[in-house]
C-alpha cells in the first residue's frame, strides 16, 4: 500500500536520513536498485518466518513428548504407544484452552517454571556431588578440543547438544507477558545457571550409569521426588509450548498485517496486554500437525532431529536478516557488523553442517512445513500486489467525478454508505463499476481504508485521517484508519462511531481553517499550534482525540444559501449548507437513515498471454486461498444486515 506523507509524521515512525556517501546509503541503493534483490530478502525473510512457524508446530509436541516419557521410568513394562496417547490427550487440551486466552492463568507461569528451574539447579547440584564432580572440568575450553579431536562422530554429536539451547528463538513471545528487562535478568540469574547445573548434574549420572542414556534426567532423580518432578516437569512443557504458540500467533498476525498471509481470524484475548491474541484458525492447524508429528514420529530422536533444524534455520536467518537492520536501522559501525556477524556465524555453522547430516532422519519435517508455508505466502503476497497495483493504476478520475456533478448521475437516497477499499488516495474502479449498474447511491459517502503501517502501533489519537473528495455539495469523503503491524482492527462498537466522530469534527475543523489559513492539508498537532492564534480552533480541538487531514482538491465553492423543504428532500438533492450546523445536521440525519456497508469482491485473473506459472499461482492456488480465508466482511466485523458486496474481474 502506497505510502502518504502524513504516515512519516506519527510518533511512532522512525525516519532515517542518511548521507548520500555514507554506507548505509550505499547499501539501501543497491537493495532497492534491482527487483530481484528485493525478492530475495522478501524470500530470506518469508522462509524465516516459516520456519518459526515450524517451530511452533514441533516445540508443543517434543516439549509434551519428552515429558510424558517420565512414566516409562516408574512404569517400564508400559508401551510407547501409551505415551504418545498421554501426550496427544495434552495437546489436545492444551490448545483447546487457547480461545479462554493466558490472561487468567498467565500469572501462574512465572511460578511454574521458577521452582522449575530451581528444581533441576539443585538436582544437578546434588548429582554432581553425589556421582563426579570431576566433569566440571567440561568448563575448560581445552576439552572442547580434545572432544571434536575424536574425529566425525563428536561433530555430528552437535546435532543432539543443540537441543540444548532450544526456546531462545521464542524469547520475543515472552514480551507479552513480561518487559525486556525482566527477562535479561531471568535469564542471567535463574535460567543460565539452573541449566548449567543440570546439564552438568546429568553428565556426572551418565558417567556412572552409561546404560541409563535414554531418560537420563528422570533416572537421576530420587525416588522421593520422581513423580513431583513430573508433574512439575509436565506443567512447565505446557507453558514453554504456550510461548511458541503465542509466538505463532504473533508471526502470523504480523504477516497478515504487511499483505503476507490469508486472512484469519485474530482475537484479542486480553484487555490488558496488547500482545496477547488468539487466532482459532491457525490454533486448530497447529493441533493437526502438532497430533500429527507426534503420533506419526513416536520416537523422540526423530522429533529432536526435526526441531533442532528448525531452529538452527531460524537463527542463521536471523544472523543474516541482523546485518541490513544493524546497518540501515541501528545504524552500527560496520566493523561492529562484522564483529557480531563473524561471532554468531562461528557459532551456529557447526550447529548447523551437524544438523544437515539428520536431515534423512526426521529433519526434513520442518522444511516441508517451511516450503508449504513459505509458498503460501509468497503466492498470497504476489497476488495481493499484482491486485493492489492494478486498482492503483484504474482508480476513477477527479474529473470524471466533477462530470457526473453532485448526484453522481443517480438518485441520491438518504443513508450513509461506507465504501472499503485498499486505497488510501484516489476513488477505486469498483465505484465506477458500482454507480454504472444501480440506479442509486447514498446522499453521504464515506471511502474507508483500513491501512497497516511498517510500524508496530499506530497511537489512538493518531489512527484517523479525513479529507473531502470533491465540492461540498457531493458529500463525499474519505477516512483512512491507521494501524502497526500489532494492532488489530478488533470488533468494537467504537469503530464506526469513532469515524463518524472524526468525520464531524473534520467537517467543524473545515470550516474554521478555511478563515484562519491559506493551507491545504492539516493535522491535529498543526491545529494545537494554530489554537494559540485562534482560541476558536484550539477550544475544538481541545476535546478531540483525532488526528485529522484535509485536502481539498479545489473542493471549496461558492456556498448557496439552501432551501430547506423537508430533511428527506435535502439528503437526496445534494445541495450545498451554508453554515457547518447545517451540514453536520444533514450528516446526523444520513447516518440515522441507515449505514449500508460496501465491500468491493475483486476476483483476478492473469491474462492469457501470461505464462504458465503466473497462471497456476494467480488462477488457482492464489483463487483457492482467496475462497478458503476469512472475507473482509469478517475481518472489518460488518455486520450482515448492512452489507452490499460489488464483484468485479480484473485481469493482471
Amino acid at each position: 500500500m502506497a505510502k502518504h506523507r502524513t504516515d512519516e509524521d506519527l510518533t511512532t515512525y522512525s525516519r532515517h536520513i542518511y548521507d548520500e556517501k555514507s554506507l548505509a546509503a550505499k547499501i539501501k541503493r543497491w537493495l532497492e536498485g534491482h527487483q530481484f534483490r528485493k525478492n530475495a530478502i522478501l524470500i530470506l525473510v518469508l522462509f524465516g518466518t516459516c520456519m518459526a512457524v515450524g517451530d511452533g508446530i514441533l516445540t508443543p509436541a517434543i516439549s509434551v513428548l519428552s515429558a510424558t516419557g517420565g512414566i516409562q521410568v516408574e512404569e517400564p513394562k508400559m508401551r510407547n504407544d501409551v505415551v504418545v496417547i498421554v501426550s496427544v490427550v495434552i495437546l489436545i487440551g492444551l490448545f483447546s484452552m487457547q480461545h479462554f486466552g493466558t490472561d487468567k492463568v498467565s500469572w501462574l507461569f512465572a511460578p511454574i517454571v521458577f521452582v522449575w528451574y530451581i528444581l533441576i539447579g539443585i538436582l544437578g547440584a546434588v548429582n554432581i556431588s553425589k556421582y563426579d564432580q570431576s566433569v566440571l572440568k567440561a568448563f575448560n575450553p581445552i576439552y572442547v578440543y580434545r572432544y571434536f579431536k575424536r574425529g566425525k562422530t563428536s561433530w555430528a554429536s552437535l546435532g543432539g547438544i543443540m537441543l540444548s539451547i532450544t526456546g531462545t528463538e521464542a524469547l520475543f513471545a515472552d514480551l507479552s507477558y513480561f518487559p525486556v528487562q525482566a527477562i535479561q535478568i531471568a535469564f542471567t540469574v535463574v535460567v543460565f545457571p539452573c541449566l548449567l547445573l543440570q546439564y552438568t548434574g546429568q553428565a556426572a549420572y551418565i558417567a556412572q550409569n552409561r546404560s541409563s542414556v535414554v531418560h537420563a534426567f528422570y533416572y537421576s532423580l530420587p525416588d522421593s521426588v520422581r513423580w513431583p518432578s513430573f508433574i512439575v516437569a509436565t506443567a512447565a512443557a505446557v507453558v514453554a509450548s504456550q510461548a511458541t504458540i503465542s509466538m505463532t500467533y504473533s508471526i502470523i498476525k504480523q504477516a497478515l498485517a504487511l499483505g503476507c498471509f490469508p486472512r484469519v481470524r485474530i482475537i484479542h484475548t486480553s484487555k490488558k496486554y496488547l500482545g496477547q491474541i488468539y487466532s482459532p484458525d491457525i490454533n486448530w492447524i497447529l493441533l493437526i500437525f502438532c497430533i500429527a508429528v507426534t503420533a506419526g514420529f513416536k520416537n523422540q530422536s526423530q522429533i529432536a532431529n526435526a526441531y533442532g533444524t528448525a531452529v538452527i534455520m531460524v537463527m542463521l536467518v536471523t544472523t543474516f536478516l541482523m546485518v541490513p537492520i544493524m546497518l540501515l536501522v541501528w545504524r552500527s559501525h560496520w566493523s561492529l557488523v562484522v564483529l557480531f556477524t563473524a561471532l554468531s556465524l562461528v557459532v551456529e555453522i557447526p550447529y548447523f553442517s551437524a544438523v544437515v547430516r539428520k536431515i534423512d532422519q526426521g529433519g526434513w519435517v520442518p522444511l516441508v512445513f517451511a516450503v508449504a508455508f513459505l509458498i503460501i505466502m509468497y503466492i498470497w503476497h504476489y497476488g495481493t500486489l499484482k491486485r493492489y497495483e492494478f486498482e492503483m493504476h484504474s482508480k476513477v478520475s477527479m474529473a470524471w467525478i466533477l462530470g457526473l456533478g453532485p448526484s453522481l448521475g443517480l438518485v441520491r437516497v438518504p443513508g450513509m454508505g461506507l465504501v472499503y477499499t485498499e486505497l488510501a488516495s484516489g476513488v477505486p474502479h469498483i465505484f465506477s463499476h458500482f454507480i454504472t449498474n444501480l440506479p442509486a447511491i447514498h446522499s453521504t459517502l464515506v471511502f474507508v481504508c483500513v491501512k497497516y503501517l511498517p510500524v508496530y502501533t499506530v497511537p489512538p489519537d493518531e489512527r484517523f485521517l479525513v479529507k473531502r473528495i470533491g465540492p461540498k455539495n457531493f458529500h463525499m469523503f474519505r477516512c483512512v484508519a491507521r494501524y502497526g503491524y500489532k494492532d488489530i482492527h478488533k470488533k468494537d462498537d467504537d469503530f464506526e462511531q469513532m469515524l463518524f466522530n472524526s468525520l464531524m469534527l473534520f467537517v467543524r475543523l473545515e470550516s474554521m481553517m478555511e478563515e484562519y489559513t491559506d493551507s491545504d492539508e492539516y493535522s491535529t498537532r498543526e491545529l494545537n499550534q494554530a489554537g494559540n492564534a485562534n482560541p476558536r480552533i484550539n477550544g475544538i480541538n481541545a476535546s478531540s482525540n483525532m488526528d485529522l487531514s484535509y485536502t481539498s482538491h479545489d473542493s471549496i465553492i461558492q456556498v448557496q444559501s439552501p432551501n430547506h423543504t423537508g430533511n428527506s428532500q435535502a439528503m437526496s438533492s445534494g445541495q450545498t449548507y451554508q453554515t457547518v450546523g447545517d451540514e453536520i445536521a444533514f450528516l446526523n440525519a444520513c447516518r440515522e437513515a441507515g449505514v449500508v456497508h460496501i465491500l468491493g469482491n475483486t476476483i483476478i485473473r492473469a491474462r492469457r498471454d501470461s505464462g504458465f506459472l503466473k497462471k497456476f499461482a494467480i488462477n488457482y492456488m492464489y483463487a483457492f486461498l482467496r475462497k478458503i480465508c476469512r472475507e473482509n466482511s469478517v475481518i472489518f466485523n460488518v455486520p450482515h444486515e448492512s452489507l452490499l458486496n460489488v464483484g468485479q474481474v480484473f485481469y493482471v
